[in-house]
Parts: C-alpha cells; sequence; structure tokens
C-alpha cells in the first residue's frame, strides 16, 4: 500500500492507503475519545464524539471513518473541538438515565470516562428523557434501554460479526432503539445469547444477568475454554474463590471479542454444590466417603492384583478430551509403563477416529490441514456433515462471515436444514450414510467436465488413475438415486467447488461416525487433491474436533495403536526412545479400543477399568450394553468433577479439578497449543487429574513426581517431535500451532506447503457401501443424532450451568409434519422411540428441519438418553461405531 504523510498535532506521521485518522492516531498513541466506534466494527460515525479539526474543511469531521490523505492536517484538541465533544457528551447525558451509582458498569462505562475527562458535570440542556422497562426474562443478558446511547455497536455486532441479525433499531426520532422483530423478547428471536452485545456496549444498557448488580471479579485470569474444540480464548472473572464472570480474550486468533453462549454463560458449573469433592469407596453397595490414602492404596492394589492374576492386558484405560494434554500424556504413560498394556483409548474413537485413520493414510497427517482465520479467506466452502453454528458457532461465524461479506460461495450437505442452509447458495439434501456417493458424484463431474488441477495431480499425488476409474459409474443420475439430491445440484455444487480458486472443506461427525467413516474421509481428501485444494491458504480439509482436546489427546498418545505424536509403536526404535525414558519396557501389540475394551469386559476378559473424565454409560451407543460391561468388572475406577452417570457404577471414585483450577495446555482443533491457568484453588479436597495419576503410580511402585505440568510439557516436547519446540514460556500469547519442530520454529499456520507429510499424497479408490442398518416394515425410520447449541457432551457440565439448563431443560425428537400428522403426534406430545437395542420417551417437535422418515435426538439427555437406540456396528478400519444411522420406529405414549 501506498505510504500516505500527514501532520496530527504537529507532529508529522506516515500511515498508508485506506487508514483512517483515527486509527493513525491510535496507532501512534494519541487519544481520539468515541462512543460507536469498535475496531472489529464497521465505522460509522454515530456518535461524533471522535470529531477532529481538518485543515481546510469548514466543520470537524469524524475520524473514526475519514480516511488520511496525502498532507493533511489533523488537530484533535483544539479548543472547538473539545468544546464540540463536551456539547456532544452534554446531550448523551441529558437523554441517559442518571443512576449512575446503581448502574452495572459503574466505573468501566466509556461515557462517564469521557466525560470525566472532558470535565463534564451536569448537563446545560433538559432533554425528556426516555424511559423503559427493564428487560430480563432470560436467564442471561439484562437490558436496560433507558441507559441506551443509540451508538449502534449491539446492532452491528449481532450483524456483521455473528451475521444472525437478532436486533436492529425500530421506532425513529426521539423513540429509537435497539430491538428484536416486533420488540419481542429475545427468548423469542434469533438471538443466541453469545453476549457479544454486552461486550460491545459501552455503557449500561446491556449487562450479563447473572453478574448484574452484585460482586465484580476482582482479578482476571487468561484461559482457554473448556467446551468445542475451538478452543477460544477468554478471561475467568475471580472473587473469593468463585468465578463470577466470563468475557472473551480481546484480540485472540480464533475468536478475537467473540464467545458462544456455552463460552460466555456456561461457567457456573465449576462451583456447583455437586462437584466431587472427596473420594468415595463403594461399601456395601453405596459409595461412601474416604479419604484420599485409603483410596490411592486401594487402586493401587486392586489394579496391581488383576495385573498379577490376569495379566496387563486384563486391564484398560480411558482417557479423556476434557483433560489436558499434561493429564493425557500421563494416563498413556500409567497404562504402558506401569500397567504394562496398549489397552487405551480416549473418546476421539467415538468421534474423529476415521479423521485420524484416513487423513493419515491419504496425507501423512489425521488433523484439520489449515487454520480457522482461514475460513474467511475461502473463495468456496463445502460444509458437509457438521451443524457449526450449533456445534462450533465461532467457526461459523467464520464461515457466515465469508459468504456475506466476502463474496465466498457456501455449498451445504446436509440431510437436516441447518441453520447454514439459509446462507448456502446450494443445498445438498442427501440420505443419511450416503456421503461416498455424493463426493464420488462431484469428483464424476470434476473429472469429465475437465475441472481437475491435472499439474497439482500429476506432481503432488499418487493413485489418481484407480480414482477415476472407480467414479465413472457415479454420474449425477446414478448418484440422485442413491442420495436423493438431483443430478442439477451435483453439477452445480461441482462447478462451484471445482472453479475456486481457493477452497475449503469444513466437516465434523456427520461425515465419521459411520461403518463406511474412514471411507467418507478418504473421499474428502480425494475430492480436496483433485482440485489442488490442500497445501495452501485458504483451502484444505477441516475436521471439526467436537471437545476442547480431543486433537491434544490423540497427540498425547491416548490411543491404542500409537505413543505421543502418532509414532508408531510396532516401530522398535521408536519404543527404544519411551523406553529409555520413562525406564520400563513397552508393550508392542496395539490394545483395544473403548468398543472392544466394552466388548472385552461383558465376556470377562478385561476385568478392570481406569476411566478419567469420559462418561460412556451416556456418550457411547447402545448404552444398555455399556453399563452391563461395566457392571461385569470386578473393579472400576472413576475420576471426575461430578458424579457422572458412569461415576455411580464405579468401585471407586477419584474426585478431579475443573479447568479453572489447574494449570496445563489443551490443543485445539485447528493445532494450536494453549495454556490453561489456575484461577482457583481445588474445591474441597479434589485433586488435578495429573497429581492424581502420579501419586498412583508412585503407589504402584513407578515413582511420578512431577512438581508441575510445565515439567511435564519438557517431557513431552523432548519425546514428541511436532511438539519439539513448545515450551510454557513459548505458550504465553497466542499458543503454537504444531508441527513446532524446535524453539526456533514459529509453528505452522497450514500443513502440506510443499509436500504432504507422507511425500505423495495417495488417492484411494472408494466405494458406496449402505449403512449398517436400514429402515424395515417393523423399524421405518431412520435416526441420526447430534449436539445442540446450549448443551455439550453428555451434560455432564451444561446441565450444571443454571442458564443453559433453564433455556434448554429437556431433549426432544425431531419429526416431520408429514409423519407427526400421519402418526397424530402434534408438536409437544410424548413419544416413545425404538429401536432392536432399547427404547426412550421423549418429547416431539415437529419441524421440516428433518425430511419425511427421518427423526433427529441430541445425546445430552439421560432422561430420554438417545443412545439407547444408536447402533454399536463399527467401521472396520478405525473402529468408530455407528453413531449417526440406525432404524427405529416412533410410537404414540
Amino acid at each position: 500500500m501506498a505510504e500516505v504523510a500527514v501532520t496530527i498535532d504537529g507532529t508529522q506521521l506516515s500511515g498508508h492507503e485506506g487508514m483512517t485518522i483515527l486509527e493513525l492516531a491510535q496507532e501512534n498513541g494519541i487519544e481520539i475519545p468515541t462512543l460507536c466506534h469498535s475496531p472489529e466494527l464497521t465505522p460509522i460515525g454515530a456518535c461524533r464524539i471522535c470529531v477532529v479539526e481538518v485543515e481546510g474543511s469548514r466543520t470537524p469531521v469524524g475520524s473514526c471513518h475519514t480516511p488520511i490523505t496525502q498532507g493533511m492536517v489533523i488537530s484533535t484538541h483544539s479548543s472547538k473541538i473539545l468544546e464540540t465533544r463536551k456539547v456532544i457528551v452534554e446531550l448523551l447525558l441529558a437523554s441517559h438515565c442518571g443512576s449512575c451509582f446503581m448502574c452495572d458498569k459503574a466505573n468501566v462505562c466509556e461515557l462517564r470516562k469521557i466525560a470525566a475527562d472532558l470535565d463534564v458535570g451536569l448537563p446545560r440542556f433538559q432533554v425528556r428523557k426516555r424511559y423503559y422497562p427493564i428487560e430480563d426474562t432470560n436467564p442471561f443478558i439484562e437490558r436496560d434501554l433507558t441507559k441506551c446511547i443509540l451508538c449502534g455497536r449491539c446492532v452491528r455486532g449481532c450483524q456483521e460479526l455473528h451475521v444472525i441479525g437478532a436486533i436492529d433499531y425500530v421506532y425513529r426520532g426521539f423513540e429509537s432503539k435497539p430491538a428484536t422483530p416486533f420488540d419481542k423478547p429475545l427468548e423469542e428471536s434469533l438471538c443466541e445469547f453469545c453476549g457479544l452485545c454486552v461486550s460491545l456496549c459501552p455503557v449500561g444498557a446491556l449487562s450479563d444477568k447473572s453478574n448484574g448488580h452484585k460482586r465484580k471479579g476482582t482479578r482476571r485470569v487468561r484461559t482457554t475454554c473448556p467446551y468445542c474444540g475451538c478452543g477460544c480464548g477468554l478471561y475467568l472473572n475471580v472473587r473469593d474463590q468463585e468465578v463470577v464472570s466470563v468475557t472473551p480474550d480481546r484480540g485472540h486468533p480464533v475468536n478475537n471479542i467473540s464467545l458462544c453462549v456455552k463460552g460466555r454463560y456456561g461457567y457456573d458449573f465449576i462451583n456447583n454444590s455437586e462437584r466431587l469433592k472427596t473420594p468415595l469407596i463403594r461399601k456395601d453397595g453405596q459409595l461412601t466417603e474416604s479419604s484420599w490414602e485409603e483410596a490411592m492404596v486401594l487402586v493401587a492394589s486392586k489394579l496391581g492384583e488383576i495385573k498379577q492374576q490376569y495379566g496387563s492386558d486384563s486391564l484398560a484405560g480411558l482417557s479423556s478430551s476434557k483433560c489436558t494434554n499434561e493429564e493425557n500424556y500421563l494416563m498413556q504413560k500409567f497404562m504402558r509403563a506401569v500397567i504394562g498394556t496398549n489397552n487405551v483409548d480416549n473418546c476421539a474413537r467415538l468421534c474423529h477416529a476415521p479423521t485420524v485413520t484416513g487423513l493419515g493414510l491419504a496425507f501423512g497427517s489425521g488433523a484439520m490441514t489449515n487454520s480457522i482465520e482461514e475460513i474467511e479467506s475461502a473463495n468456496a466452502i463445502l460444509v458437509i456433515g457438521s451443524n457449526t453454528t450449533e456445534e462450533h458457532p465461532i467457526i461459523s461465524q467464520r464461515i457466515k462471515r465469508a459468504v456475506k461479506w466476502k463474496g465466498a460461495k457456501l455449498i451445504v450437505a446436509d440431510p437436516r436444514a441447518i441453520k447454514l442452509t439459509k446462507f448456502a447458495d446450494i443445498w445438498l439434501r442427501h440420505r443419511l450414510g450416503t456421503d461416498v456417493a455424493l463426493i464420488n458424484g462431484l469428483m464424476n463431474v470434476i473429472i469429465n467436465e475437465e475441472l481437475w488441477d491435472k499439474e497439482f495431480v500429476a506432481q503432488r499425488t499418487e493413485g489418481f488413475e484407480e480414482v477415476k476409474a472407480a467414479v465413472q459409474k457415479y454420474t449425477p443420475e446414478y448418484v440422485e438415486e442413491v442420495t436423493g439430491v438431483p443430478a442439477a445440484d451435483i453439477r452445480q455444487a461441482a462447478r462451484l467447488y471445482a472453479q475456486a480458486d481457493r477452497a475449503s472443506i469444513v466437516y465434523a461427525m456427520g461425515i465419521t461416525q459411520h461403518t463406511t467413516g474412514t471411507d467418507n474421509v478418504l473421499s474428502l481428501a480425494n475430492l480436496s487433491m483433485l482440485t489442488g485444494n490442500v497445501g495452501k491458504e485458504g483451502t484444505g480439509v477441516n475436521p471439526l474436533r467436537g471437545q476442547n482436546n480431543v486433537q491434544g489427546a490423540c497427540d498425547m498418545g491416548a490411543l491404542p495403536n500409537v505413543l505421543p505424536g502418532y509414532q508408531r509403536l510396532e516401530v522398535a526404535s521408536v519404543r527404544e526412545t519411551f523406553e529409555k525414558e520413562w525406564g520400563n519396557k513397552l508393550p508392542d501389540r496395539a490394545g483395544l479400543s473403548i468398543m472392544e475394551m466394552l466388548q472385552g469386559a461383558k465376556e470377562g476378559k478385561i476385568k478392570g477399568m481406569y476411566i478419567m473424565g469420559e462418561n460412556p454409560a451416556l456418550s457411547d451407543p447402545d448404552i444398555t450394553h455399556v453399563r452391563e460391561a461395566l457392571e461385569s468388572l470386578d473393579f472400576l475406577v472413576v475420576q471426575d468433577i461430578f458424579l457422572s452417570e458412569t461415576a455411580e457404577l464405579a468401585n471407586v471414585v477419584l474426585p478431579a479439578v475443573s479447568f479453572a483450577e489447574k494449570d496445563g495446555t489443551f490443543t485445539n482443533t485447528e493445532r494450536r497449543v494453549q495454556r490453561i491457568r489456575k484461577a482457583i484453588e481445588p474445591i474441597g479436597r479434589a485433586k488435578p487429574d495429573w497429581q492424581i495419576i502420579g501419586e498412583l503410580a508412585t503407589k504402584m511402585g513407578y515413582p511420578m513426581a512431577y512438581e508441575s505440568p510445565k515439567q511435564i510439557m519438557e517431557e513431552i516436547a523432548r519425546l514428541t517431535p511436532i511438539y519439539g519446540g513448545i515450551s510454557y514460556d513459548r505458550l504465553e500469547n497466542e499458543g503454537l500451532q504444531w508441527p513446532c519442530l524446535d524453539q526456533d520454529h514459529g509453528g505452522t499456520k497450514f500443513l502440506h506447503e510443499d509436500k504432504f507429510t507422507r511425500g505423495l499424497g495417495k488417492f484411494t479408490p472408494v466405494e458406496y457401501v449402505a449403512p449398517a442398518e436400514l429402515p424395515d416394515k417393523d423399524y421405518p425410520f431412520m435416526l441420526t443424532t447430534g449436539r445442540i447449541l446450549y448443551h455439550f457432551h453428555t451434560g455432564t457440565m451444561t446441565r450444571r450451568s443454571r442458564g443453559l439448563n433453564e433455556i434448554c431443560p429437556e431433549g426432544f425428537v425431531e419429526i416431520n409434519p408429514d409423519d407427526a400428522g400421519r402418526l397424530q403426534m402434534p408438536d409437544g406430545s410424548m413419544v416413545k422411540i425404538v429401536s432392536r437395542r432399547g427404547w426412550v420417551i421423549t418429547r416431539a417437535r415437529v419441524t421440516e428441519m428433518v425430511p419425511p422418515g427421518t427423526i433427529f435426538m441430541p445425546f445430552h439427555f439421560k432422561e430420554g438418553a438417545a443412545n439407547v437406540l444408536t447402533n454399536p456396528a463399527l467401521d472396520p478400519v478405525s473402529k468408530i461405531p455407528e453413531l449417526k444411522v440406525c432404524a427405529v420406529r416412533v410410537e404414540r405414549t
């Protein structure tokens, strides 16, 4: 950009073309007050407080929206400008509610600060004040629009950043105010309660209801969100050992000023009264409180006895995608070096095992290829098998902004009418479980119309001819018969994707949770390589991880077939490196996956399990079978923060701490390793998971005397090449994206730039195979499951968050109006869902979101547990169960 020289307050400065006066001033430490401006929003010059004098201009100009020009001479604090600002502030104060002493914003009110800086006291003007009743009918946000100064930040934030448009101006003139359509309460609008409007509001018009008019935090602790895989940065605001509110970490590369409703308001589980505070031991059939010494001695002795009597492989451990990298590392180390088995897994098995396997085969690395921020630079985006707005809200904002503000083309492939379909250029509503046929159909068009990247395929890949031959039969007409998607739409989608300079694929568990999950992922890898959309910015194959540390748990080797950093355990030299560091011989045979562990328990082959921070009694398919398996164990240890459905079955329950009570790191979906920081002391006698594992290992004769998680990370870096350059000192700011090979390496924004991790990208021909279970006369519906915005995983945390549980207190089943009418099931009625594995009763939600013959259930609710119904049939390669498709019938109760 061309350099522009200007003079501000007598000082010569230089900026660049397109820069505003305000931007240049702020860049050089010159303070210009403003109320309507926010750097994340489009400047509109509504408040006029940022006015400055420009030589040659007859009137003051708004600095927030006036671009600098060559030779411009500017005065920011002349007597004329100061008097103008005073008048503007006095007018605002004259119409503003005068209850500053009672205002929740108090000393952080920007209007109050500017008035003080300008030495404005009582206004000279008499203006009719506006009075509106306080709106607090929802559990999250309080609106006191009497204090509103019409700056427009809330409106612009909702429209420009969140791209929801739940609020806009209503009425005219003096009566104008920001409101929902028809001035309805927020809970009756499109509002998703992200709290962005509260963050942007400069006065007390908007506030967090959970913290309004009560004590404020006395200190802020920077940390990382404990919910989905986005890895948003936030601050915990703490007072008296209680987290009283959450605010976004402004400037964070993932979320900046934004959070979702869970990240902002779902924190009160931390101090919930139901937290486990002391160890529990089952005595006479009841879990009773015990000391740590008694509990640890019992666990060490029982695990040791089982190992001695039945062998190491009679024990198994589940690590946790909610725990830190350091804790996952120690868990797999404990199972391998102390117990002597590779029977260790984590819940990635139930969500992204096909990603690890499929992308590993195709590219050599089973991780998200690109970064979250790059989504906004894509020209075309294919979202398939991802209800992004509800499962990964911050990433969905990027997608919507790319479409609405930057002209990207959006293709959505989903059987349900998810919210992103409203933004899509084309919606491919395919039948459940037909993803391979659909993707092959797209490739058929791209190849036959000569839209593929011949140079990329020739130079960077292998196996193309086999795929080319395999997809020839998948003509759009044939694919229409299989998927139900019109052939014309398949052609249009293929052209949109292939002709874009930068095309990005975004997917989640709608792709992976199938018996063909690995095939689905391989097909997406084929599509990206075919068009050369991998290895450069704004492209790639981007799996969205479901939990805060699914990526990290896998990175740390909490898998039965690899050691930390995905190093193959069957390779002798790899094992020798770990054996030297750990001081013990390691097993060389791959262990059991989660589903195989449970089957082994049912058959009596697995005698004991150690489960850290997971809840398979609600999260796994066919949970009746899961409970039977867990009850078949000789000994079950569960380590968690609440008495989960799984913990209720345990022989010993060990109380762990939440993310707010410990230090460590999480790795988000884009491979970004980030710090979490201790904000409060452990509640009761609970302990961090890393400390519990270390003490247990020591009890069993293997000393693990780590002083802190920092020391554990140092060991991880020594043994794990992709984490080789990661240290706590380097993670103080925005984190680092692996691979980060040494202390001089800056991390990796996107993968496979010059060559694939495996060398050449590998095309793999994939044929369409139907789901393991299809509808018939006894079970005529197809059930699919998923997540909703207001809850997370098995609800262990979110259902103990007052606001989240209030806004969505119970489960439901979505059913198409045609089906509901035929079965005489009105909206809101209770219905019975039956599969070959069991039945549940839940409330019907009649909606066209699902097509006829398909129903949808969220799996967060134990009262109507969807996973009583789901099919445990496994993908033969990645061993993931088919959670996304099973046959059911729907009955009136």
